[in-house]
Parts: C-alpha cells; structure tokens; sequence
C-alpha cells in the first residue's frame, strides 16, 4: 500500500489546459483539500488507475447529472464544472481491484475530448476563485464557522486561521443538497456567494 504524503496536496493544481481520465460519479462532488476514498471494480476503470499509477495520478471526478445516476454503467452525462484530484494512496487487490484515496486539488471546467481507453478522458481548465474582500473575509469566516459547528454531532476541529473557501465547502458537504443544488453551489467561483449560498441552504434547514 502506498502512502499518504507529508507534504499534501501533493502538487500545485495546474495553470493550463490539460487532458486526464474522466471518471463519473453519482452525488460526488471534490472538493479541494478534501480527501476521497474510491473502490475501483470495473474493468474500464481498473485500467484507469493501472495508467494512472504510471503518470502524474491526475483525474476528473465528474459528478454525474441529476437524473441521469441510473446511467453510472454506461457514458452518462456529467457536470462541466468538476473536480480535479490525485491518487495519493493505493492498494491493488489480488483480484485486480483496487482501493485508492483521491485528493482534491481545484475545481475545473471540463470538456470531454475522444479516448482511445476504455474510460472516458476530459480536458480541463483551473476554475479561479474570487475570494471576499478583506474586511468582509472574518465575518463570513465566523458566521461559516458558526453553522458548522451547529450542524456538527461530533466534535469538529476546524483551524482557526481557516478562511471562508473552505469553511463554505465543509458546511457544503454536510447539507446533503439535491445534486442539482449542489452543483450550482459547487460551482460557482466567487467565495462570498458560495457562503451565502451555503449560508442560506443552512439557515432554511434550521428553522
């Protein structure tokens, strides 16, 4: 089994446009600094991991459109804003199966590209996030910070110099948004209307 890095993420994310195996998930949205276990099962992606142990370990985690989840087995459509990541931990099963852990390194904008594999591939392009201003960063941090905890059953250790990007994405994932609600929020770039988006889902789900 390899094992996690010291230094995580790994890499720096990208700045240019590049290709890499798509792999289409139902209800997975990755995010950055985030990690993910994965069971590979199927031949077409068992493959994938076998070209990515190879390379760089970089993928697409497409999260499959709403709707379209009972299509997972075949070519269902995804999402054009995604998440990049990179195996960091694998373990090959003596039966061909793998067990790997992605990290997420950035949202990207996807376009999927022809593959002579058996999985799909997409080029993708680095989304850039807009933060909040500086004066408005520590109040949205706090107010973040605030409904996570509320929302928590279990103690949360949550730095304290974490900024408003990250706290909105970890009250995110504890909403259970529908996907398409999820997506729309997932996606957008700018950091202060992500937490208000998160904000808002969260204050509806409180009262």
């Amino acid at each position: 089994m390899s094992e996690v890095p010291d230094q995580w993420p790994p890499h720096e994310p990208p700045h240019e446009l590049q290709t890499a195996p798509l792999f289409p998930l139902p209800r997975v949205f990755l995010f950055p600094g985030t990690l993910v276990p994965l069971h590979i099962f199927e031949p077409r992606y068992r493959q994938m991991v076998e070209d990515l142990l190879d390379r760089d370990g970089r993928l697409v985690i497409g999260p499959i459109r709403a709707g379209h989840e009972p299509e997972s087995g075949g070519e269902p459509p995804v999402y054009s804003i995604s998440g990049l990541g990179e195996i960091v931990q694998h373990n090959r099963m003596p039966d061909g199966r793998f067990l790997i852990t992605v990290a997420g390194l950035a949202r990207v904008r996807i376009q999927e590209v022809e593959s002579d594999r058996l999985y799909r591939q997409a080029r993708y392009e680095p989304i850039q996030e807009v933060a909040p201003t500086a004066a408005l960063a520590p109040d949205l941090a706090e107010r973040l910070r605030r409904a996570i905890l509320l929302r928590s059953e279990s103690y949360v250790d949550l730095p304290p110099d974490l900024p408003p990007g990250p706290l909105a994405d970890v009250l995110m994932q504890s909403l259970e948004l529908p996907v398409s609600r999820a997506q729309e929020v997932y996606a957008e770039p700018s950091v202060e209307r992500r937490a208000r988006m998160v904000l808002a889902e969260h204050d509806a789900r409180s009262n």
